[in-house]
């Protein structure tokens, strides 16, 4: 366990030096200036997403850091939000900033990865990380859950109900909402996560499976990064209130035996987006869904 403490305090030195301000202490003009700056070099999206994820280390945590607007009926929270974030929208504000070239294209990026088809509201929100988010952003990501587990992985089958998650909520007018579906999906179990260390990359994003929980697959959203030939786990979580690392290890360590959760389900940007340079602009998403 002391490699662990060593690790985290050159981890945060280096981190102090690297980066002079954090998004949470920057201006909306001081992001879009490090969005055109760092969409100018040659890098790939999962690069641009290890250099963008550092910058929410330390964020405060808040489970309603975001919603549908000022506007919104239900949940009128950020639609952006850079002073607190939680596990979804880490994820989702990293990935929108990481294919994007301005503060502008971000912004519509990051509501189609939020949003079905990109259209802001309560019914279209991608809630279900399995049963929305990553169907509805298949343009963008793979599960390849089955691909790298191989044997080791397991199927996990659920009905997942929009009507009784907007019940819940108070909602009457259950218009447009989509039907109760039955999904089947993979999950590697934590017991085999270590001997596929080397099979995960960087900007790896992960679901945390619960393993008997009715009516919903994902319970964490989380990312897998890389630090001078180290694999880290990024995410942001309540356990800590914030936005901060774990050595891959010592995050699996954690979870096995866990009578509460499966594995984890594993997503990854396409190969064929991932190339250097690459940058998708906002009006080409509904092109690419096709």
């Amino acid at each position: 366990m002391k490699k662990y403490g060593l690790f985290f305090v050159i981890f945060i030195l280096l981190y102090s030096i690297s980066f002079s301000k954090q998004f949470y202490e920057m201006t909306n003009f001081e992001i879009d200036s490090l969005l055109q700056k760092i969409s100018s070099k040659n890098l790939t999206i999962t690069e641009r997403m290890n250099i963008y994820s550092k910058y929410f280390l330390g964020m405060p945590y808040n489970f309603k850091c975001v919603g549908d607007g000022p506007y919104a009926l239900y949940e009128p929270y950020p639609l952006v939000n850079f002073k607190e974030t939680n596990c979804m929208s880490f994820c989702e504000h990293v990935l929108a900033l990481s294919i994007s070239d301005s503060w502008d294209n971000f912004f519509n990026n990051l509501q189609h990865i939020r949003y079905k088809d990109g259209i802001i509201g309560m019914r279209t929100r991608n809630h279900y990380t399995m049963g929305d988010w990553i169907i509805e952003n298949s343009w963008l990501l793979d599960d390849i859950t089955k691909k790298i587990g191989k044997n080791y992985a397991k199927k996990l089958t659920k009905t997942i109900s929009h009507k009784k998650f907007f019940e819940k909520k108070g909602i009457k007018d259950l218009r447009y909402v989509k039907p109760d579906r039955k999904i089947t999906i993979y999950y590697i179990p934590f017991d085999k996560l270590i001997d596929l260390k080397n099979e995960f990359k960087t900007g790896d994003i992960l679901s945390l499976i619960f393993k008997n929980k009715e009516g919903i697959f994902s319970a964490h959203m989380l990312m897998v990064m890389e630090y001078n030939g180290i694999k880290v786990i990024r995410e942001s979580a309540m356990s800590k209130k914030t936005t901060f690392d774990t050595p891959f290890e010592k995050w699996v360590e954690k979870y096995l035996n866990s009578e509460k959760y499966a594995g984890v389900s594993i997503m990854r940007v396409k190969d064929a987006l991932n190339k250097k340079g690459k940058i998708i602009l906002p009006w080409e998403i509904q092109k690419m869904k096709k």
